[in-house]
């Protein structure tokens, strides 16, 4: 068992209490992070004359190499150490001898694991950013082509007014654009570094702590030594925003789903993201839409139990938060992984764009738009709403739209209308009236298409 500690104990700690509080098992995940920090650390000691220029050269080339057997697979890390600091220090000592030992010099355990964790959650910040940016893509793509593929939007799962595919995907597009918005700020507002806080009051030592940080690329150092190993405020802000980041491709799942059914046939998905069924032949099920939608509640889960966690922690650290990083690592996988397949599934959708619009015509989209034809022609709104409601319900009980109402039955039911009333209640027409910044006309949407594009090219992830 190797530890950073134990000189004032008498005993062995139990194996059980070590393995119980042991986090090598899943810490080791930032071993890099871990390594990049002691870096920064030992060549701020070197500066400050607390680490000889021969000590400074010795460490950093024992971290790089020991990076560099991990990495290769010609280094294991293994439970023998009680976290990835003590693996890093042990291996350090055992190649270096006792230079090795000069590497904790000025920080704590408590320090080091939060400028780990923040070093880790900035990388994967930059790696969710991406993966949003890449379905992004695939969004704009579905927006060129979809101008005029027209179907039905919805309220109460309801079919509404008509709109086109670009429209309806220009609403994603704007939910995760404000998700990038929101990765953004959570970066910008962590980035401060805590290395030099010590277990929770600073040290003796005389630190640069602004050289430090610069060297790891943060704004600034952190302001409070308390505050900075027990902050772990960015990691539920992301939580929160991955949950919100999931609940957006939930909704979408639940959409593709529907349009996937019988019932809809809006879209065709592609063999390589659906499966089949073990005893049913003629199957095809939309898993990953499904499975996108399951998982959200895991990411939810840790939200929840991370915000449990840290609401009865007093100052300053407490062993409690260790169990941030098992439930931050799988939260920001799971959400990872979703974001990439479900990218790959919209990509790849075939859309039957003669059956949305049918639906469309058939679910009385183009109603108010008989509404507003009648109010151009002098007749009251609330009058002319409750003539159209006349007319859908004369189609209803005969099972036809209303561009195939005859227009004896129009003109029996109020003599305003005449022949262009086809021609007003058309698809094409219903969507093209629609002008307002933000409407699904294709004029309104061209502006928008091409914002978005410009956002895209001006706004490319780190990664």
């Amino acid at each position: 068992m190797a530890q950073l500690w134990g000189g004032r104990f008498t005993t062995k700690t139990d194996r059980l209490v070590y393995n119980f509080n042991a986090s090598i098992s899943f810490d080791q995940k930032f071993y890099e992070q871990d390594i990049r920090g002691s870096l920064a650390h030992v060549h701020m000691l070197a500066r400050q004359g607390i680490l000889t220029a021969d000590e400074e050269q010795r460490i950093t080339e024992g971290l790089e190499g020991i990076a560099r057997d991990v990495r290769s697979g010609a280094l294991q890390i293994t439970s023998e150490y009680e976290d990835i600091h003590s693996f890093v220090e042990a291996v350090l000592t055992e190649r270096i001898g006792d230079a090795g030992k000069k590497l904790h010099t000025g920080r704590s355990r408590n320090d080091q694991v939060a400028l780990d964790m923040k070093l880790y959650i900035r990388d994967e910040i930059d790696a969710v950013d991406s993966e949003i940016f890449n379905l992004l893509q695939v969004l704009i793509r579905w927006m060129d082509e979809g101008l005029t593929m027209y179907m039905p939007g919805f309220t109460h799962l309801q079919k509404a007014q008509p709109v086109t595919l670009a429209h309806h995907f220009g609403a994603y597009f704007e939910m995760f654009r404000r998700d990038r918005s929101r990765l953004s700020d959570i970066r910008r507002r962590m980035n401060l570094c805590p290395l030099g806080s010590g277990a929770l009051a600073g040290t003796t030592y005389p630190l640069d702590r602004f050289y430090t940080a610069e060297l790891l690329g943060f704004d600034g150092p952190t302001r409070n030594s308390m505050d900075s190993v027990s902050d772990r405020d960015y990691v539920l802000e992301l939580l929160g925003c991955l949950s919100t980041v999931m609940m957006h491709l939930s909704r979408f799942s639940e959409e593709i789903i529907i349009w996937n059914s019988n019932e809809y046939r809006f879209v065709e998905l592609d063999d390589g993201y659906s499966t089949g069924s073990s005893i049913m032949p003629q199957k095809k099920n939309p898993d990953i839409a499904e499975l996108v939608r399951g998982k959200t509640g895991r990411v939810y889960g840790a939200l929840v139990s991370m915000l449990t966690t840290m609401k009865g922690i007093p100052l300053a650290y407490d062993k409690d938060m260790q169990e941030d990083k098992e439930l931050t690592f799988d939260a920001i996988d799971t959400a990872k992984g979703c974001l990439r397949l479900f990218a790959g599934m919209l990509d790849t959708l075939t859309f039957n764009r003669e059956r949305m619009e049918e639906s469309a015509r058939r679910g009385f989209t183009n109603a108010t738009d008989a509404a507003d034809y009648l109010v151009n022609h002098g007749i009251p709104f609330r009058d002319a709403h409750g003539i159209v409601g006349k007319l859908v319900l004369l189609c209803l009980e005969r099972n036809i739209s209303l561009d195939e109402l005859p227009l004896d039955d129009y003109k029996a039911v109020c003599p305003a209308f005449d022949e262009d009333i086809y021609q007003a209640v058309s698809m094409e027409a219903c969507v093209d009236r629609r002008l307002t910044y933000g409407a699904p006309g294709p004029e309104a949407m061209k502006v928008v298409i091409a914002e978005n594009h410009a956002y895209l090219e001006e706004n490319p992830p780190k990664r």
